[in-house]
């Protein structure tokens, strides 16, 4: 019991890290911005959350699950802002669910062989992660217009948006995001294995 109690709460507790490592694309007046940000981040948390919480059920279909509770958190979330009189586009759900499939996929035709998960999922996630969620932000309206017409409360003085500044960053958000992810996603993942084998 005492083992299954503690699962619980790193499930909970890492969905409420993964979100917030995605702050920056979770509000949609910083998405584009901080494009390259959120890839590293979301990706790497979601293989570490998910690769800890797979290997410990041994069953494949559990980093998808994990991926389902941070998506309707998510989604809570966007309705509480909603409720508050924010435009529906305010806050953007992260796509991770298709991302932990890959993972699971991998572990399953891998014959459960967690270096392989950790190797070859956590590549793949850092390599779709940005491509799906980039296919998301095309979805949304102008984050400009957003940021501008519906500032955060919490936004210190600081972050508040001043001028435009799409797509003066990088040339390839994409790419750099994808690169990025999927190089940094892989030891990560692997020494958070070795400290649960530990």
């Amino acid at each position: 019991t005492t083992h299954y109690l503690f699962i619980v709460v790193v499930a909970v507790n890492s969905t409420l890290l993964t979100i917030n490592a995605g702050d920056y694309i979770f509000y949609t007046d910083w998405a584009w911005t901080s494009f390259v940000v959120f890839s590293i981040s979301q990706s790497t948390m979601l293989v570490v959350g998910a690769i800890y919480y797979m290997l410990f059920t041994g069953v494949p279909g559990t980093a998808t699950y994990y991926a389902t509770i941070m998506t309707i958190y998510t989604w809570v979330a966007k309705g509480a802002w909603f409720a508050l009189g924010y435009p529906y586009d305010f806050v953007t759900v992260p796509v991770w669910i298709p991302s932990a499939m890959l993972l699971d996929l991998t572990y399953w035709a891998t014959w459960r062989n967690k270096h392989a998960a950790i190797l070859i999922g956590g590549t793949l996630i850092g390599l779709s992660i940005p491509l799906f969620n980039m296919i998301n932000l095309l979805l949304v309206r102008d984050p400009l217009e957003v940021a501008f017409k519906y500032p955060r409360p919490t936004l210190p003085p600081y972050m508040t948006p001043i001028e435009p500044q799409v797509g003066k960053f990088y040339n390839s958000p994409v790419a750099l995001g994808a690169g990025a992810g999927a190089v940094l996603t892989v030891p990560i993942a692997a020494l958070g294995a070795k400290l649960n084998t530990w």
